[in-house]
């Protein structure tokens, strides 16, 4: 196995130029960019981000709305690229970043597969070929030839995560999923992660269910307002976060 990390970020920047104030239509907005009376302000969603994920390791995240955790893990994924600094990924990425994104609603469970697959890199002929393990995976044979717009969240997220791990990535990056099915897919889930990880890949795990995130990563670290404020044991972390916010009983985060 390399040496190398399966993940690298250095000195990462995400930014962001946005106009101050938006016109009431499209042909004022026209009218003031031809006149350069637009005005605008730079967001910048992440700011000098370093750091490595090798094989074998989860890295858990944890940050507010706003602090730059979609940006990182579309970054990651390559679907995004940085306005400073540079990220490497070695090895095929899977990303679950958004639930349900690249499935068309109109198409059944069974051609969703192979679109989604499609999407991910993988040939047709080979998500047909894996499709009924993949259903199966998911639980959701019998549903295979109706519209996904009948799905429910946690079908619609069985059905993602189904999808992304039936190839073994070398890089799979996760977006919430375990707050969402139940308690049985969520084992399942933290299962196959695990057989992931001793086949070598490295995981990204954002999640707000604090508990479970330090229970299932090997580090974390702790965005906000697109910096690292902490990074190191996933305990330490998400009990430094939860300090620092207003934790609900069942360990979700809102904003202070």
């Amino acid at each position: 196995m390399s040496d190398e990390p399966a993940i690298r970020l250095t000195g990462v920047g995400v930014g962001y130029r946005l106009a101050r104030h938006g016109p009431s239509s499209l042909k004022a907005f026209a009218v003031e960019l031809t006149r350069r009376h637009v005005r605008y302000e730079r967001l910048q969603a992440l700011t000098d981000v370093t750091l490595e994920v090798r094989a074998g390791e989860i890295l858990g995240v944890v940050g507010g709305n706003g602090a730059g955790k979609s940006t990182l893990m579309k970054a990651i994924a390559g679907i995004l690229p940085p306005t400073q600094g540079r990220v490497v990924t070695h090895g095929h990425v899977a990303a679950m970043i958004e639930l349900g994104a690249g499935f068309s609603p109109d198409l059944t469970g069974r051609e969703n597969i192979v679109l989604y697959g499609a999407l991910l890199g993988r040939p047709p002929a080979l998500m047909r070929a894996r499709l009924e393990e993949i259903a199966a995976w998911a639980e959701l044979t019998e549903f295979l030839d109706v519209p996904i717009r009948t799905y429910s969240s946690g079908m619609l997220a069985r059905l993602a995560f189904a999808i992304s791990i039936d190839d073994s990535p070398d890089v799979l990056i996760v977006d919430e999923i375990l707050a969402i099915g139940d308690a049985e897919f969520s084992v399942r889930s933290g299962e196959r992660m695990d057989a992931l990880m001793r086949g070598g890949a490295a995981v990204v795990l954002v999640s707000h269910d604090l508990p479970a995130l330090a229970e299932r990563a090997t580090r974390a670290i702790w965005l906000q307002r697109g910096h690292v404020m902490l990074e190191g044991d996933p305990v330490a972390v998400t009990e430094a976060y939860a300090a620092a916010r207003h934790v609900a009983p069942g360990g979700e985060v809102n904003a202070s």
